[in-house]
């Protein structure tokens, strides 16, 4: 007869991961993978490395099941605010600052998910990731060129390289090296340069101010 773990022992094992993935969590946030070590986490969580390694063979997946919660999480958020009520521009703008305020409040968190030297397990999910992100960016390029706010455009390339801009953008802010900058100024600069992307040719009939309510305003010249 095969042996079957009990529900107590099956939720126990359940909750132990997930203390092992939330001390990984909290160690790269405080420094990146490289404070994550299996030894630390292991002395953080309160388990032996053996027991670390018996629910994570190797570092690398335990990185990656990091990243990929952290990643559902953050696109919870966007995808909310993609599914407001607001126009397309709008809902884009916010998307974006939303992002980049969340990365530059956790700038070791943000550099570890976007460009941090890691294992190739961890680069491969980093990809996938960016290609989720793509796909909620997508939504909201989409509702713009229906509404012609933004310009007649393929919505996967735009979305694939919105993603790729803001999350480049914000490398060097996060990076460990990173002086303080003018994190407003910064986030505003992000998002209008992904605005404007996806504005097109709309975009030459805003100005470079590139306000809040700009499809309003494409719409009235229009009419």
């Amino acid at each position: 007869m095969a042996y079957r773990r009990s529900p107590l022992m099956q939720e126990r094992l359940a909750d132990n991961r997930q203390r092992i993935v939330l001390a990984a969590r909290r160690l790269i946030a405080a420094g990146g993978f490289r404070e994550a070590s299996i030894a630390a986490v292991a002395a953080e969580v309160g388990l032996s490395t053996g027991a670390i390694y018996r629910y994570f063979p190797s570092k690398a997946e335990l990185f990656v099941e990091v990243l990929t919660n952290a990643v559902a999480h953050e696109i919870a958020i966007l995808s909310a605010i993609i599914a407001g009520p607001d126009t397309a521009t709008q809902r884009l703008r916010a998307a974006v600052e939303s992002f980049a305020s969340r990365a530059l409040e956790g700038p070791h968190l943000a550099y570890a998910f976007i460009a941090e030297p890691i294992d190739p397990e961890v680069d491969a999910a980093r990809i996938i990731c960016r290609q989720q992100f793509g796909e909620v960016f997508e939504k909201v390029l989409k509702s713009g060129v229906k509404s012609g706010e933004f310009a007649s455009q393929s919505t996967e390339i735009s979305a694939a390289c919105i993603v790729g801009a803001f999350t480049e953008a914000l490398i060097r802010p996060v990076a460990p090296t990173a002086k303080t900058s003018d994190k407003k100024k910064l986030i505003k600069a992000i998002a209008d340069f992904c605005v404007r992307a996806a504005l097109g040719d709309n975009a030459a009939k805003i100005g470079p101010g590139l306000p809040a309510n700009n499809s309003k305003r494409v719409s009235s010249r229009k009419a």
